[in-house]
Order: structure tokens, then C-alpha cells, then sequence
């Protein structure tokens, strides 16, 4: 049986993040995006991380930080894996922890777009081995998993707003893909059914106002996951 991952995102509570944790969900994100809703502070994540247990991943969220920022906020709280909005994601390298570049996607383009991300990770992985240069930028280290999410103007996620799945249905990027943008525990098992992601991430669709969970919505979304992997 597949298993899909689970990902909940812009965790502010130590009570939300014991359930995460109970429920047995793969990653926890935390969100360091100012402008956010979800936003919490340096202490308070290392707070919130400290909660999760050994087998739960923290994942910070940025929004265009500068690489030693990330790293630093990372080292403090003890994230595993970042997640990334950026204009310039080639210039990161972050050691030991995961990267999770994200991309807010509409239409054809945005595939393209990221396919042409993923190409240049290739570029840099053909250089190291000592193949020929080539004019795509490089990326000075390949992801670990792309999320894919909708697309709302000026808006970074927790938007509730329905990623194109059309789209998605059977698309192979050559890395693991992470489906988030409006998914609730309504409609993830057919998000699974049509997509086939290996994760799925979902922060506004298992609230009751924004960054404060629902403990009924984050069983119920947990229960749909498995229910649909099952079948």
C-alpha cells in the first residue's frame, strides 16, 4: 500500500503540535514569514519543535530570507528542512537539511516553470560529475521535494484557495511531490486519487481561524489520507 506523507502547516500552539505528533503526521511546518497569520517567532518554534518527538519533522517556511537566516533559524530550533518562496533559489545550499522549494501554480506555465527549475538542479548534478557547462543556472543543491500550490496574488500559502490538479494528475518532476493549496478533510482523498503526490500539505483547511487547528479537522484529515491510500 502507497503511503501518502503528511504535512501540517503554520503550527502556533504546543497543543496542535502534541496532537501532530500523536497523529503520527511526517512533518510539522513552522511559518517565519512576517506577513503571515501563521507567523511565530524564534523562541516560540524551538518551543513548539521541542514538542513533536523524534519522529516528527520540523519544517521552517521563508518567504525570499536570505540563505544565513534560514540556516540560523534552523540551527536555534532545530529544524530538519526549509521550505522556500523565493526569487533566487539557486544561490542556496543548505548542508543537512532538506529543502522544500515551493511554487504557487495556475496553468501550463507554472508547470514549465518548474520543470525548468528541476532542469538546472540536473545542470549542477551533470557539472559535479565533470560533464560540460551548460547556460541554465545552477542550483547549488538539488531539492528534496517540490511543493506544488495555488496560485493567489500576493498571497504565500494558507490561502484555501484549490491548486490546478488537472495539471498535476501523472505529472513525474523526477523528485517527490508535494500537493498543497485548499486541501481539506474533504477533499484530499480525491486529491490523492487524481494527483498521486507523495505528500500532501494542508494548514487553512484543518482550522477554525487562521494558525489556531481543529482537533476534529486534523483527525478527520489524517483518517481521509489513509482511507484513500487503503483504497
Amino acid at each position: 500500500m502507497t503511503r501518502t506523507r503528511i504535512k501540517f502547516c503554520g503550527v502556533t500552539r504546543a497543543e496542535d503540535a502534541e496532537l501532530c505528533a500523536e497523529l503520527g503526521v511526517d512533518a510539522v511546518g513552522l511559518n517565519f514569514y512576517p506577513k503571515s497569520p501563521r507567523c511565530v517567532t524564534v523562541p516560540v518554534a524551538a518551543g513548539l519543535v521541542s514538542k513533536l518527538g523524534p519522529f516528527v519533522c520540523p519544517v521552517g517556511l521563508f518567504v525570499n530570507a536570505p540563505q544565513f537566516q534560514m540556516v540560523s533559524v534552523a540551527e536555534y530550533t532545530g529544524l530538519r528542512a526549509v521550505q522556500t518562496y523565493s526569487d533566487a533559489p539557486s544561490e542556496f545550499d543548505f548542508g543537512q537539511l532538506g529543502w522544500l522549494p515551493a511554487f504557487r501554480v495556475k496553468d501550463e506555465a507554472g508547470i514549465a516553470a518548474v520543470r525548468g527549475f528541476l532542469s538546472a538542479s540536473r545542470v549542477s548534478d551533470d557539472a559535479g560529475s565533470g560533464s560540460p557547462a551548460s547556460s541554465l543556472t545552477r542550483l547549488a543543491k538539488r531539492p528534496a521535494a517540490i511543493v506544488i500550490d495555488s496560485f493567489v496574488p500576493g498571497e504565500m500559502g494558507g490561502t484555501g484557495h484549490v491548486a490546478p490538479w488537472h495539471l498535476l494528475a501523472g505529472l513525474d518532476l523526477g523528485v517527490p511531490l508535494i500537493l498543497a493549496g485548499g486541501l481539506t478533510p474533504d477533499n484530499v482523498a480525491d486529491a490523492i486519487r487524481q494527483v498521486r503526490p507523495w505528500g500532501v500539505d494542508v494548514a487553512s483547511g484543518i482550522e477554525s481561524a487562521p494558525g489556531v487547528k481543529d482537533a476534529g479537522r486534523m483527525r478527520a484529515f489524517v483518517s481521509a489520507v489513509r482511507e484513500a491510500d487503503a483504497g
